[in-house]
């Protein structure tokens, strides 16, 4: 995706310029800065009572350690978890390093890997997590959604990290992450991505309940007029044809036309939603956030699911704008699909 060219004027033209304390250059700060306390609150045991793998020692950088795995790996290792650039693309289809899977794709590391190249993956995932709790929870979620953690989950490279363009995907139940040394171009996080949980959102044993939680004050936070505006019916999809970005209008209550509390709010849940996440990845979905046109651009919509039997008003929210998706199923249990790039 193209970058759209545009003048950013943080301090004549930003939807946060009213709040002295939250200057745009703060606030890429403070959202971005990988707060502690993140895939839900408190340095607790994985999901489920599992314990998880001790904490590995955070030295090198993910991509630096990307490259030490695939320069450790045989030729026949190379041979299962090792694909071109462009896999699977072709014909109307997005290459497979830029899809959202929702299961291991291909050999597992358990099935490939050894020991030594095992530990190798647990520090990249470390690497690409804001601290150490936020890689516990990720590891939480593997051990109570992927048969046999960690280890069921698939780790694959895209392309080649010793001389040009490459991607480390990570899939298993829930998750699809990845790391990708800049090499897609104005894209976030690499492109397209994918997380959840198997315990509903609103309960404090998901491992994203601190996002519902945030969310719900920011909903609460609406006066009636603005919840009638922002709250649909049905449901906005899901996977890849549930964040492809649209021009022109978009669902829900703007973000311009929120108080100066609620814009609050919204920088709240935006601290949130990204704290998982190293602050290098983070940084980078505030910079294309603001080249797109900042939040003053972004609108919010809930969604009530018409064949939803609880009472819950909504099942889904969703903050969406030019080049920017955050797509969030709370019930039955929690999927998020996000997409973030330059804007066409």
């Amino acid at each position: 995706m193209s970058e759209n060219p545009q003048v950013i004027c943080p301090a004549c033209d930003d939807p946060l310029a009213e709040y002295p304390s939250l200057d745009r250059r703060h606030f890429i700060h403070t959202v971005g800065g990988g707060a502690a306390a993140l895939l839900v609150g408190g340095a607790t045991a994985s999901a489920g009572g599992t314990t998880a793998a001790p904490t590995p020692r955070l030295i090198k950088p993910a991509e630096n350690l990307i490259h030490e795995l695939f320069r450790g790996m045989s030729a026949e290792q190379k041979t299962q978890v090792v694909y071109p650039w462009n896999h699977g693309g072709g014909a109307g289809q997005l290459p497979v390093r830029l899809r959202m899977s929702n299961s291991a794709y291909g050999r597992t590391v358990s099935q490939v890997f050894t020991p030594p190249q095992q530990e190798l993956v647990q520090r990249i995932l470390r690497a690409i997590s804001a601290d150490d709790d936020s890689y516990r929870r990720v590891l939480g979620v593997l051990q109570s959604d992927t048969r046999g953690g960690l280890g069921g989950a698939a780790a694959n490279i895209f392309g080649d990290p010793s001389s040009g363009q490459y991607a480390w995907v990570l899939t298993a139940h829930h998750l699809t992450l990845r790391c990708d040394g800049n090499s897609e171009p104005d894209a976030a996080f690499g492109g397209p991505m994918y997380y959840g949980h198997s315990p509903d959102g609103y309960s404090a044993r998901n491992a994203f309940n601190a996002q519902t939680r945030s969310v719900v004050s920011l909903f609460d936070g609406l006066n009636e007029d603005q919840r009638r505006r922002a709250v649909l019916t049905g449901t906005p999809g899901e996977q890849y044809r549930s964040v492809q970005h649209r021009n022109g209008s978009f669902p829900g209550v703007s973000i311009a036309d929120l108080s100066s509390d609620q814009r609050r709010l919204v920088t709240s849940v935006m601290r949130d939603i990204l704290s998982p996440y190293r602050k290098a990845d983070s940084d980078e979905v505030m910079e294309i956030l603001w080249r797109n046109g900042g939040l003053k651009r972004m609108h919010l919509a809930f969604y009530g699911d018409r064949n939803a039997t609880d009472n819950r008003r909504w099942h889904f929210w969703r903050l969406e704008g030019p080049g920017f998706v955050w797509n969030y199923r709370v019930l039955p249990h929690v999927h998020c699909y996000v997409n973030i790039a330059a804007a066409r």
